[in-house]
């Protein structure tokens, strides 16, 4: 069939190459969890399956043309796997079709990408150098000419390797394609390439719902709302904070680890620690982010609805139709507006922030920014807040305003004089740092609170602060459990660390600290509620967190999910107490997880078919 030389064949000995190296990526440069003999099989096997179906293309064509489309393949191939593994580092996610659509973004990240790339990347692509010398020295050797017979017997045995592949993959992981929410999973079994290929499948059946929809699906998601999230209760909290402005700050990337923990003997965050004591705190409140991050965050909070799950909804679906939150302020005589200095065009926010019925934007070009009061993505958040109170102090009231810090922001780079905390030793310059930036940003909000006050806005106004999404991802999973004392950190851990500050504070309120679990989705309803507006009349996945809490759960975006007593994630149910893996109340549990999913399908049918469009608010 195949003689001695075949087994030597240029496709033959780059797939080996090119198969080799993805793997020693897949294991040891992604942070995937291996988690039983068959994951370890597959992970093994994958690449040098899907190298050898691309690569064993070549053998269809002419033997001086075959060096060249290898080549091309291969460079390719690394250049994906690349972008993803740099793209990997700091989200902790790969890539899809979407946030490539979102390159826009690319002149903005600055300093963040190259502290992404390590010297010793370059040795991915050696492979690529092995290639290139025996095409061009050697190249008569390694080329092939195959009869049809042969040739369709090589095509046949790619694909037989790699539906072996997908089985073995379903054996694994039963209906694997219908859990595209969790792309490590997608990943871990059919690999990175076979991974993009489903993603832009899955783009396209998004991209045809809005052409279908009719309408006929929103009677029952209303429903779900009506009957499973709306609060129709009122509190005593309803309406203390009427015609009161709210200014609600975005704490960019601030995780609650950091909140009340110490770093060589120091609170990391003693001013945000000493407003628990006369603020709303809720302390296992969790974000819901998924690729969008800050943008992600900003659409859940004003929408109701949750990030999708891939891409972000301000690029994607800028120009649906949503009850926002600022709309509903405005019909109550609001006005609305953001702060944030960076470019108006980033993460399509002027596009986004219209249709989101926000009246002003002071962008960038509404600050004084210089080399000396700038570092890592703009704008440091003290001069931010320093040079926004000219104009918040003369916004028409009652206002409502979203400020979007941006210090603490990856790679949380900080000037010398800036940095009151001495950094973390750990393996991880990113962790080492974080708390440094994290202590600049706590200072900050120190001193915007001391403006409010002298300023006479503070006693006219609550002051909502929320962490955004996540700051460590889990690429630093190793630093993070040597910070928390530690073996590792396993899923139930990770679900923690999705858990980011809010405070809601009233001046003249005293302090609780709440300990139900919440998420982003939940604040419209809350501030509708302490506002004294109808939130029975708002469209959200949320709950009223002063109310009587209508679900019993809430989700991430990935499908975990979170009750008072048990963490849902990666497959096990975990005692929220003891961090152990539990199969009590299974039956129910079960149930709790298909709720979940179908929650977070309602909200994608939503936003991918456009369907409030159909749906007259006001009647």
């Amino acid at each position: 069939m195949f003689k001695k030389k075949d087994f030597l064949s240029l496709y033959v000995i780059a797939s080996l190459l090119f198969g080799l190296k993805t793997y020693v990526m897949y294991r040891f440069m992604f942070t995937m969890d291996i988690e039983n003999i068959m994951q370890e099989i597959i992970i093994f096997i994958n690449p040098f399956v899907m190298a050898f179906f691309i690569l064993a293309l070549s053998v269809w064509l002419k033997e001086k043309t075959q060096p060249k489309y290898i080549r091309t393949m291969m460079v390719l191939g690394s250049i994906i796997l690349y972008l993803n593994l740099v793209f990997y580092r700091n989200f902790g996610d790969f890539l899809t079709i979407p946030i490539l659509f979102q390159g826009s973004n690319a002149a903005d990240l600055g300093s963040s990408v190259v502290s992404l790339v390590e010297w010793f990347d370059i040795f991915l692509f050696l492979d690529l150098a092995i290639v290139w010398y025996l095409t061009s020295k050697k190249r008569d050797i390694h080329t092939v000419s195959f009869r049809p017979k042969k040739r369709y017997l090589v095509l046949s045995l790619s694909i037989i390797l790699l539906l072996g592949n997908y089985i073995l993959a379903e054996i694994e992981r039963p209906q694997l394609l219908q859990r595209g929410f969790d792309r490590e999973y997608l990943v871990k079994n059919i690999g990175v390439f076979n991974f993009h290929l489903y993603d832009v499948v899955q783009q396209s059946k998004s991209k045809a719902q809005r052409v279908l929809a009719d309408g006929n699906e929103l009677s029952e998601i209303l429903d779900y709302i009506e009957t499973e999230t709306t609060d129709h209760t009122d509190t005593d909290m309803f309406g203390v904070a009427e015609d009161k402005n709210v200014i609600f700050v975005s704490l960019e990337s601030l995780q609650s680890f950091v909140i009340n923990n110490t770093l060589h003997g120091e609170e990391v965050t003693p001013f945000l620690n000493d407003l628990i004591e006369d603020s709303y705190y809720f302390e296992n409140f969790y974000h819901q982010t998924e690729q969008g991050k800050t943008a992600d965050s900003e659409f859940i909070v004003e929408s109701g609805l949750y990030s999708l799950p891939s891409g972000a909804a301000y690029f994607t679906h800028s120009e649906n139709e949503y009850q926002s939150l600022p709309e509903m302020l405005t019909q109550n005589d609001y006005s609305t507006s953001v702060f944030h200095a960076n470019s108006a065009s980033f993460w399509n926010r002027n596009v986004m922030y219209e249709n989101m019925g926000i009246e002003h934007f002071y962008d960038i070009n509404a600050y004084h920014v210089t080399d000396e009061n700038s570092v890592g993505w703009g704008l440091k958040d003290k001069d931010f807040f320093d040079q926004s109170m000219k104009y918040l102090t003369n916004l028409e009231e009652p206002y409502y305003t979203r400020m979007i810090t941006l210090t603490n922001h990856y790679p949380f780079t900080l000037d010398e004089e800036d940095a009151t905390l001495a950094p973390f030793d750990s393996n991880s310059k990113t962790l080492n740092h974080y708390f440094q930036t994290a202590r600049y940003l706590d200072e900050s909000i120190e001193d915007f609170f001391t403006s409010l006050k002298a300023s006479g806005e503070y006693e006219d106004s609550i002051i909502v602060l929320m962490g955004d999404h996540y700051g460590i991802s889990d690429f630093h999973n190793r630093a993070m459990a040597t910070y928390l004392e530690k073996d590792e950190i396993t899923a139930f851990d990770h679900v923690q660390l999705q858990r980011v500050p809010l405070y809601i504070h009233i001046p003249g309120h005293e302090g609780e600290v709440i300990s139900d679990v919440a998420g982003q989705v939940d604040i419209k309803p809350t501030l509708l509620h302490l506002l004294g507006i109808d939130e029975t009349e708002e469209l959200s996945f949320g709950t009223n967190l002063f109310g009587t809490r209508e679900k019993a759960f809430t989700a991430l975006r990935d499908g975990s999910f979170i009750t008072n007593d048990v963490i849902y994630a990666k497959g096990n149910y975990y005692d929220l107490e003891t961090g152990e893996i539990t199969e009590e109340n299974l039956e129910e549990l079960a149930s709790i997880r298909e709720q979940v999913q179908k929650e977070l399908g309602f909200s994608d049918q939503l936003i991918y078919g456009d369907l409030l469009r159909f749906h007259d608010i006001n009647e």
